[in-house]
This record gives C-alpha cells, structure tokens and sequence, in this order.
C-alpha cells in the first residue's frame, strides 16, 4: 500500500511546472446545474473506480501546462458562451499544484463566479494551512469527495495504507476551522449501511451540518471502468450507466 501523500509529492515534479499546471481538456458540463470544467492531470488517489484514470495513470504522456491566466480565460469563455455561474477543476486531483491553484483562484475572485473546488481532500488534511490560504476567497466552494465510509473501505478502493482515510475527515475540519464553504461527498456504491452510519457519526462529531449536507456518490458504468472494477475483484452495490443517471446525482 502506498500513502498518497507522498504520492503527492512525487507527482508535482511532473504535472507542475512554476504557476503552470498540466491539463487535457476543457469543456462544458450539465453538473451543478451548468459548469465549465478544466480536466488536470494526475491524482494522488488510485481510485478503482475513476473515470479520470487514463490522464492519472500517464501523467508524463498525456496533456500540457497552461498558465492560471489561459485556464481561467478557457473557463470563462466557456462560461460566459453557456450562461453558467459555475467553475471548477476536476477530472484528477486539482491541490496538487498547490500555488497554480490559489493564481487561478485569485483570478476567479475578481468575477461573479463561483468555485467548485473538487478534492479528494488528502493534502488540505495533512497540511493545515492549506485550508488557511483557501479561506482568502469569497467565491469558493470545497467538495470533499470521501473514498468510501470506512478506513478498510479506503484502502480496498484506492489501494491506499487505510490511516491516509482520516486526512479527508481533517480535511473537512481544517476546512470549517477557517470558515471556508465546503460540503461532503462520499463514494456508498460499495459501502455498508452500518459503515455509512459510523462515518455520518464521525461527521457528527465535527460538525453536525456535515451529515445533512452529505452527497451521495455512486459509480458510472463507463466501459473502462467496468474493466477497472473486474480487475480488482470488485462489485459495486450500487452503480448507473453513463446514460441513466439520476437527475438528482447531477
């Protein structure tokens, strides 16, 4: 098992470059109600069930660095042609490039947009200050996308050492600490009713809004993720077709 945060550490060298950031598409999307997303490269996380896998698993061969400023103007753009309020980086892990990230949400924060920051949360859990430097902006939302509802989950998911679980709960907590937005979601394809009442329980313990702003997550049944999920051994209790999502999952 490896631990992600030195996973982290190690991917920085190849998908940060200065304040540029390695990418491999930009587009429009129907999630949140309309949003326009800039897919990065590379992830801490292996997750079995990651859509995003073939930009982490080649982080060297695949995408290039762009700039905050030509991020945020492909953002916009996109934006502005779709009427959308929402922007977001997504697609693999987006606090890897940690002063990449905070340029392109300085740059945000001049507009009426907002922010989705979507995170696994590993490294805002180990490093508090990362929670510190997010709470300068006004306009930013932080999802933290929980891997599964219990330590052994984790692991069995990500492949991950099971300890790294609770820097995504530190996350949130960090998070809350500095006043910044944020909300939970948890992966429960493959999760027990019981190990989703302990982790709302710890939720519970941080903040008791937590559990009430919980998202569920559910895996898509994309073609290479059907072949990722066989190759781990793995059947998800609950999981939709990439063309039967519930509107309420969007």
């Amino acid at each position: 098992m490896y631990d992600p945060v030195e996973v982290a550490k190690a991917l920085r060298s190849v998908v940060c470059k200065g304040l540029s950031r390695k990418y491999y598409r930009f587009r429009g999307g129907r999630w949140y109600g309309g949003i326009a997303t800039a897919d990065c490269v590379g992830c801490n996380l292996r997750c079995v069930f990651c859509w995003g896998s073939y930009a982490r698993d080649k982080p060297h061969r695949v995408g290039r660095f762009y700039p905050p400023e030509e991020v945020f103007k492909r953002l916009t753009r996109i934006a502005e042609r779709r009427g959308y309020r929402y922007l977001r980086v997504s697609g693999n892990e987006p606090t890897l490039c940690r002063e990449h990230l905070l340029a392109l949400l300085e740059l945000v924060e001049s507009t009426d947009y907002t922010f989705i920051l979507e995170t696994n949360g590993v490294l805002i859990g180990y490093d508090r200050s990362y929670a510190r430097d997010l709470s300068r902006y006004s306009n930013l939302h932080v999802r933290v996308s929980i891997k599964g509802a219990s330590p052994t989950e984790f692991a069995s998911l990500t492949g991950a050492k099971p300890e790294a679980f609770e820097l995504q709960l530190r996350a949130l907590e960090n998070l809350l600490d500095y006043g910044v937005s944020t909300h939970p979601a948890v992966m429960m394809s493959f999760s027990s009713p019981e190990d989703i009442r302990e982790l709302e329980s710890r939720l519970a313990e941080i903040d008791a809004k937590l559990v009430d702003e919980l998202e569920e997550e559910y895996v898509f049944l994309y073609p290479h993720v059907i072949e990722q999920l066989k190759r781990a051994g793995l059947r998800p209790r609950v999981a939709y077709r990439p063309d039967s999502i519930p509107d309420e999952l969007v």
